[in-house]
């Protein structure tokens, strides 16, 4: 007798720590989901942590009124956990397609606050039945609690190094239920003899298993067809890498490729961003033997930038190799990008860019900005004085840089903030928008050392779309994209640079984007 529960008392232990691996991991997913289909990834992870945080509590609370069948409660809550968690990600991919606007929200907010009260149900119950069947309370308390804060971390490593890379966000979520359901199941035979009624607890748990099981194999394929319908055209390659989700469509010609559902460019018209973003600086620079592209991944900015003879050396910093991977491999992608990214004058860095010009000390003659909008917190680091600042510092004296700054008319107020952010360094600017049908009025911002003179600006090569006359319109800004933003009152607002200690650029971005 002494020796079964021994037995039983270590085993409660390793639940202890095995269930806070899958509920960490839980926490974690819900911040990713909502970081991913909501936007704003602090927001979301914030409000992830308080929301699964409160459940524990409250769960924690709740459990103090069960004071018998302790196992069986334990049981059930891991049935509900692997149920609701394991669902979780494939069912708020659906509501994203087919719910009303603002319903997925809620059910992720939900759902987080619901497996944060069984998550804190868990561990009391675990510790009284450890006590029931341990050596002394304290021991036996702190037994549970290590094994429950050491599972925290392995959980968090494992969703942040494995489970989402590998898996993604769908596979991941059926497969951690799956551990929550095993556990359950090895409680229920462990402890056999104390339960009544054996049958149904076994047949619980052969009903949930084959759900998740199905889910497991199938659930992926599914959620696919649903996050098919919030694209317009049919997908041709999707992936999540360590950093965000990559998903390429083609119809009729028209390929896309969106980073995290934003859309980064259309084969219809990408000619019209590109031009814009390459052409001025490198035709204004005094020499453009160095060139600099901050982001770029697709190999489109590359592909203008060789079509320069006297350009010698391009240096590529994109943070995600998965991007640069697929504009070197994928088939749709080199028809578009003329295999740019394997030229020899092309070295491809898969960096940080701020982090890459923390520790370069090397001077360009063109640098290019072409990263995605700052809609979370690692984009808008890109977009603050430290980071202009040190992008001065890498500019030779008589070199140019432009700037991709999203739309002056969607979103005129965070436009006009990257300029000033700009300006704030003491680096010149001159301010362009051009026509891309697939996004709208899209803004640059070009710098420079000195003064930058638009009517100095040659072009010396054929261009689809772009002149120098409409390069001079491309200075024109009309009243309702123009710099003078009026508050309430029809007063003029003061733009602050966008900075590391005060990042609100965010916040007027997340506000200007929020009705398209």
């Amino acid at each position: 007798m002494l020796e079964a529960n021994i037995k039983k008392s270590h085993f409660i232990y390793w639940a202890s720590g095995i269930v806070s691996i899958c509920g960490i991991i839980f926490e974690v997913l819900f911040g990713a989901l909502g970081s991913y289909i909501l936007g704003d990834g602090v927001k979301q992870y914030t409000l992830t942590i308080s929301l699964f945080l409160t459940g524990m509590g409250i769960g924690a609370s709740i459990s103090e009124r069960v004071m018998k069948n302790l196992i069986v409660t334990f049981i059930w809550i891991e049935y509900l956990v692997a149920l609701i968690g394991g669902f979780s990600s494939f069912t708020m991919f659906g509501m994203t397609a087919f719910a009303p606007s603002g319903t997925d929200a809620f059910f992720l907010y939900l759902v987080t606050f619901t497996i944060g009260a069984l998550t804190g149900l868990e561990l009391p119950i675990l510790i009284r039945k450890a006590n029931e069947i341990g050596v002394e309370l304290n021991r036996s308390t702190a037994r549970v609690l290590f094994s429950d804060y050491a599972g925290g971390l392995i959980g968090g490593l494992l969703f942040a190094f494995y489970l989402r890379p590998q898996m993604g966000m769908v596979k991941s979520a059926f497969f951690v239920a799956c551990i929550n359901l095993a556990v359950a199941v090895a409680v229920l035979y462990l402890f056999r003899s104390e339960i009544n009624r054996y049958f149904i607890h076994v047949t619980g748990a052969v009903v949930i298993g084959a759900l998740l099981i199905a889910g497991l194999f199938f659930g992926e394929e599914m959620a696919f067809s649903f996050e098919q319908k919030l694209y317009k055209d049919p997908i041709i390659h999707m992936e999540d890498s360590a950093y965000q989700k990559v998903i390429l469509t083609k119809e009729q010609g028209d390929t896309r490729l969106y980073l995290n559902g934003s859309l980064q460019f259309s084969s219809t018209d990408e000619h019209r961003y590109h031009e814009t973003l390459v052409h001025p600086p490198v035709s204004y620079a005094e020499s453009r033997e160095d060139v600099l592209i901050l982001g770029g991944g697709d190999g489109l900015a590359a592909r203008e930038l060789l079509r320069y003879e006297d350009v010698e050396n391009i240096t590529l910093v994109d943070l995600d190799p998965a991007v640069t991977d697929l504009a070197m491999n994928n088939y749709h992608l080199l028809q578009i990008n003329e295999d740019s990214l394997s030229d020899e004058r092309v070295d491809v860095l898969n960096q940080d860019a701020f982090k890459f010009l923390e520790q370069s000390d090397k001077f360009y003659d063109v640098i290019l900005v072409d990263l995605p909008d700052p809609n979370n917190e690692s984009l808008n680091k890109l977009y603050t004085k430290e980071f202009y600042s040190l992008l001065r510092n890498h500019l030779i004296p008589g070199g140019a840089a432009m700037i991709q700054a999203t739309s002056p008319l969607f979103a005129t107020d965070v436009y006009w903030t990257i300029d000033e952010t700009v300006a704030s360094t003491g680096l010149y600017t001159e301010n362009f928008h051009v026509d891309v049908p697939s996004f709208g009025n899209w803004g640059f911002v070009m710098a420079s050392r000195s003064p930058i003179e638009v009517d100095d600006i040659e072009l010396s090569l054929e261009t689809r779309f772009l002149t120098e006359d409409v390069l001079q319109s491309m200075t024109v800004f009309g009243k309702d994209e123009d710099r003078e933003i009026l508050n309430n009152e029809g007063e003029p607002i003061p733009l602050e640079p966008n900075t590391l200690i005060d990042p609100h650029l965010i916040q007027k971005y997340e506000k200007a984007w929020q009705n398209y």
